[in-house]
């Protein structure tokens, strides 16, 4: 099975689901289902750990951890999943631009030296000799930012990707294969990218990335019927993920925060405190200006669809994903 058959039927699968996502979602009788990604520390999750979601909003909310924001778009899709906290842009896009109704409602968080592709390390291939992973394994979680992120690099390096042969492996399943010898570069992020540099090197720092146009971030996304039915509700959710990200700009609640926020990522206080470190959250304010909400991320959302149609990944890419952004619900929240 290619490359482009595997993603391709994945996005079949979604857009399949999708004509059920409006009414499964109107029935969530009083609770909600949120999807969330695990070893991916967050303020947030002091919040979901502490009560404070409940609290706001009056509403059981049942917490499900996913491995990939593909799975989160098809979750969605059936109606299991109301709110998607962190679902990556490219997985997003794949999911819209086959056809599902879904709107990016805040930018969780901006992550660029959190998700990168490693070159095993007996192989000596760094940015200068790129050139050399022709004809190399390498493990991709499809549809996902650390995709996206590895199109951009290999166009940049000019390694055609018909000379590479394509897998594809969710982050720990590719940390695996890497440590293995099975692959000779894997691409993912989180607590499978840090364990992956114990086995070899990135191409490009996120520094290098973001000079190039790779930017890498998150957004919390929901179907867009859930929206229109729900939207204090929404407003409400995303009013406590602003105060978790405020309280964890102020340093001195790291000490309160880190051990919760940790315990519920699956990680040790300090994995979980050298993750955030790379981890920038955006302020309401700074979400709802020009260069997120207010204009760039549907620009960008558009910029990643032209890439992946270019690449054979998706058939076509919408001609704007303006819709695809919802910015009322987390003014309504400020």
């Amino acid at each position: 099975m290619t490359f482009k058959t595997k993603l391709m039927g994945a996005v079949a699968a979604t857009a399949m689901l999708a004509g059920a996502q409006g009414a499964v979602a109107a029935g969530h009788g009083g609770e909600i289902t949120v999807a969330y990604f695990l070893e991916w520390p967050m303020p947030f999750q002091f919040a979901k750990e502490t009560g404070m979601y409940e609290e706001a909003m009056g509403t059981k909310i049942n917490w499900v951890s996913f491995d990939t924001g593909t799975a989160m778009s098809a979750a969605m899709a059936s109606g299991d999943v109301q709110l998607s906290v962190s679902q990556g842009i490219p997985p997003f896009v794949v999911a819209t631009s086959a056809g599902q109704d879904l709107q990016v409602l805040d930018v969780a968080v901006s992550y660029a030296d959190n998700d990168n592709c490693v070159v095993r390390a007996d192989l000596e291939i760094d940015k200068d000799s790129a050139a050399e992973l022709a004809g190399k394994k390498v493990a991709v979680p499809l549809g996902t930012a650390a995709h996206y992120g590895f199109l951009k690099q290999m166009e940049h390096f000019n390694v055609s990707l018909d000379s590479l042969d394509i897998v594809d492996m969710a982050p720990a399943e590719g940390e695996a294969a890497l440590s293995q010898g099975a692959v000779d570069m894997a691409c993912g992020w989180g607590g499978a990218l840090r364990r992956m540099l114990g086995s070899g090197n990135v191409l490009l720092t996120g520094a290098e990335k973001t000079e190039l146009g790779i930017l890498v971030f998150d957004a919390t996304t929901a179907p867009t019927s859930f929206v229109a039915e729900e939207g204090e509700l929404v407003s409400q959710f995303l009013a406590v993920t602003a105060e978790a990200n405020a309280m964890w700009a102020d340093e001195s609640n790291h000490a309160k925060m880190l051990p919760v926020i940790a315990k519920d990522a699956g990680m040790s206080e300090e994995d979980a405190a050298s993750t955030l470190s790379t981890f920038v959250f955006p302020t309401v304010d700074e979400q709802l200006g020009s260069s997120w909400l207010g204009g760039n991320a549907a620009t960008f959302m558009k910029g990643v669809a032209d890439v992946f149609v270019a690449a054979g990944s998706i058939d076509a890419a919408k001609a704007s994903y303006a819709d695809n952004v919802n910015a009322e619900p987390l003014t309504d929240a400020k």
